[in-house]
């Protein structure tokens, strides 16, 4: 019977058969189309699927939210449980078949009684509540209200209740995120969770084939159902729904580009505006400098073009002192290679337990769009550490959610970090060790006056700065003045600026020159020392180091580092 359900569904029906379990959280793509199979397919909402599937030989189905308050899946149900009320109104002299409570700890004790009643005469039962995070919300136990302790023992109490358990009665609670629910009742031993994901792509190609059976898909597209299918990774059916009906209401037939628009937009949504992507013409070609580091993730990309996932590492650590084009290095590779790149933004929150839902919807969403490049910038801030304390523990358990999601070695190839910083003798050795960000990679101002050259001229690009005549300025060819890359961007700009000042439209080997000289950048060179440093020691291969590094010992390296962070810090 439970062979064509879907596979969450069916590991629910297993567990419940087992009878050790009546109790279930289902959490993630909860809000989603589910499969219905009848006379034919029909997608419908997960409540839906079961009340009338799934739960669909039972007795009496009764829904509850604090919002709505309690409803039942049929008239039956209905008509059962208003005259069990009326009796019991009779009784106590109590007015509930009037009016019914919605707060929970009112509807729970209403309830009992009405499914102790049912249960004794045999009868199967099944209560599904939408949005258990408003009902049993994640909160620290001392700060627990005493509604939300009340509701935590009604659900602890029938989940291992001798009636209940021998009984035909289930309990299932419905929310998003898992973190949002009251740990208690998620670490019950008498409760289990299982997760709904998002849609695969084998699932995705049956729902469009469904959807556009009518007027045939060629009608409102110019890509192929399996190209759809591939593109919309990381999309629900009913954001493919809205895709399909954008295109065939508006006679606007689906594209490459409005796909990939639509599925930028629909993901970030879908992420609460806490996953963003990060979208650049450039390729690897456009970074300066670096050939070594360069040389090695165009193998990366060689590697992901022709499916061997498995040789890739978990994620990169790119560090170098600041200026060297970190950001733009991994920009760049992204693009080249060809798979999505999402940038992290802040998902911290100072509410009990958002943070950590937060968090969960993003992984799950990453994993569910897989290919993706996972770029997070200063990573030393950002991610924290296993030993943060003065925030209830919060910082320690992102800490551990993102070090686990990250050694999953089933996201091998299919989900990479790069993790950058300028500091990574900051970050916390959990995270730089082999089996998460496992190559290192360093780098550096440019070193040699090719690779100098070489700067000046991507920025010189860059910059849309025009010369009056080919020239290389004299500072850059003898190296008497060092520039990062955003050094020397600001060093171009300023020398267009100058030649603005003197209503030129293009730039003089004079002009260059002088501005060049002039410009002093923001010089912190204990810090950049310590920066350098720092990259050259956390460097996993030795052929990415200079010259000058390769043969250094680096017992001296770490005695400076010591002794820097001693001067800086």
């Amino acid at each position: 019977m439970y062979d064509s359900y879907p596979k969450w569904a069916q590991e629910l029906a297993q567990k419940y058969l087992s009878r050790t379990v009546n109790q279930f959280i289902l959490h993630g793509n909860v809000h989603d189309l589910v499969p219905l199979e009848k006379e034919k397919t029909e997608f419908v909402r997960l409540k839906t699927f079961l009340a009338e599937e799934f739960f669909g030989a039972r007795d009496y189905v009764i829904f509850y939210d604090r919002s709505s308050g309690i409803y039942f899946r049929d008239k039956e149900t209905q008509k059962d449980f208003n005259q069990a009320i009326a009796g019991r109104d009779s009784l106590l002299g109590t007015q509930y078949a009037q009016k019914l409570p919605k707060d929970p700890v009112g509807v729970f004790s209403l309830l009992e009684q009405y499914f102790r009643l049912r249960l004794d005469d045999q009868k199967s039962l099944a209560l599904i509540m939408d949005y258990a995070e408003t009902i049993v919300p994640m909160n620290e136990a001392g700060s627990t209200g005493s509604e939300d302790r009340t509701s935590l023992v009604y659900l602890s109490r029938w989940a291992h209740d001798p009636l209940f358990m021998a009984s035909d009665f289930t309990t299932v609670l419905i929310s998003e995120n898992l973190a949002d629910i009251n740990r208690t009742l998620v670490q019950n031993p008498y409760t289990d969770s299982i997760k709904i994901s998002i849609p695969d792509e084998s699932q995705r190609l049956a729902f469009i084939g469904d959807e556009t059976q009518k007027e045939g898909f060629d009608a409102i597209s110019k890509v192929s159902k399996k190209v759809v299918a591939q593109q919309t990774a990381g999309l629900n059916l009913i954001n493919l729904r809205s895709i399909l009906a954008d295109a065939r209401e508006n006679e606007r037939p689906i594209t490459h580009e409005s796909l990939s628009e639509s599925k930028k937009e629909r993901i970030e949504a879908e992420a609460y505006g806490l996953l963003e992507f990060v979208e650049n013409d450039f390729t690897l070609d456009s970074v300066a400098g670096h050939g070594k580091v360069k040389k090695h993730l165009r193998h990366a990309v060689k590697a992901l073009k022709s499916g061997r996932q498995d040789v890739l590492p978990m994620g990169y650590l790119i560090c170098g002192p600041v200026g060297t084009g970190k950001t733009f290095m991994v920009t760049c590779f992204s693009n080249e290679v060809g798979i999505p790149m999402v940038k992290l933004k802040n998902f911290r929150s100072q509410w009990q337990g958002v943070t950590e839902g937060n968090l969960e919807k993003i992984l799950g969403l990453l994993k569910a769009m897989a290919p993706v490049a996972v770029m997070i910038d200063e990573a030393d801030a950002y991610l924290g550490n296993r030993d943060a304390s003065g925030d209830s523990g919060v910082s320690s358990r992102v800490f551990s959610q993102i070090a686990s999601f990250m050694s999953d070695t089933r996201n091998r190839g299919r989900i990479l970090w790069f993790l950058m910083t300028a500091r990574p003798d900051l970050m916390p050795v959990d995270l730089k060790r082999q089996g998460r960000a496992e190559e290192h990679l360093p780098l550096f101002p440019p070193q040699t006056q090719e690779e100098r050259i070489e700067l000046f001229e991507v920025m010189q690009k860059k910059t849309d700065l025009q010369l009056t005549e080919e020239y290389i300025p004299k500072i850059i060819k003898k190296g008497t003045k060092s520039f990062s890359g955003a050094d020397m961007e600001a060093a171009l700009t300023r020398a267009k600026f100058r030649a603005a000042a003197e209503g030129q439209d293009k730039v003089t080997p004079e002009i260059l020159d002088a501005a060049l000289e002039d410009f002093l950048p923001p010089t912190y060179p204990e810090q950049v020392q310590l920066q350098t440093l720092s990259a050259v020691i956390e460097c996993t291969s030795q052929e990415l180091l200079p010259e000058q590094y390769q043969k250094m010992d680096r017992g001296e390296i770490l005695a400076k580092i010591d002794e820097l962070k001693l001067r800086v810090e």
